[in-house]
């Protein structure tokens, strides 16, 4: 092992092979189903069968600053082509999660920002309302008139309402936010 690789293996989180475990991540055989069935694979740094190989090798700085945490489209197409049944959408989810928590600065600004944008919505009307979302991740990208002729569009289609659609169980989405952060606070005061 040359002494690059020692540096990278040495500045690996504790945690990322425990959890890794946990998801079965050490089953994966690098059948390479999960990278020739992805949509995106084409525009990521490295393939999905690539991270589940890093992961369990404790990659932890290399990981969580890629650009295929945040290229990933969340699909599970991934997924349910692993002979193994290892969630890989959900392994990316949490490496975004991760990487966000420890502030690590993302590979892919605007897919944070559309990523903080969504959950953002769905905290504050308990589901999606793509106008404001929308709206959000364009001030924060300053990219205002990118799209603006598709979402003119969009709206006098009816695509777009103007007014978020209420929800039943609104109150149980806050509480689970609440609780997520809460877990993620105690996780922080216990490192």
């Amino acid at each position: 092992m040359t002494g690059d690789k020692k540096k990278e293996f040495s500045g690996a989180s504790p945690g990322l092979a425990s959890w890794g475990s946990s998801l079965n991540i050490q089953d994966c055989y690098q059948c390479q189903k999960c990278s020739a069935g992805c949509p995106v694979a084409f525009a990521m740094d490295y393939k999905p069968n690539q991270i589940m190989q890093m992961v369990s090798l404790e990659m932890r700085e290399r990981v969580l600053s890629c650009k295929t945490i945040w290229v990933c489209a969340s699909c599970y197409t991934c997924s349910t082509r692993c002979p193994n049944d290892i969630d890989i959408a959900g392994v990316m989810d949490w490496l975004r999660q991760s990487a966000l928590r420890e502030g690590i600065t993302p590979a892919e600004k605007e897919v944070s920002l559309f990523h903080a944008a969504f959950l953002d919505s769905i905290r504050t009307y308990g589901r999606v309302h793509e106008l404001s979302m929308m709206a959000r991740y364009k001030i924060k990208s300053g990219k205002l008139w990118d799209d603006f002729k598709l979402g003119w569009k969009m709206f006098n289609k009816g695509k777009l309402k103007l007014l978020p659609s209420g929800i039943k169980r609104k109150k149980e989405v806050s509480e689970l936010f609440a609780s997520s952060s809460d877990f993620v606070r105690r996780k922080r005061n216990r490192s």
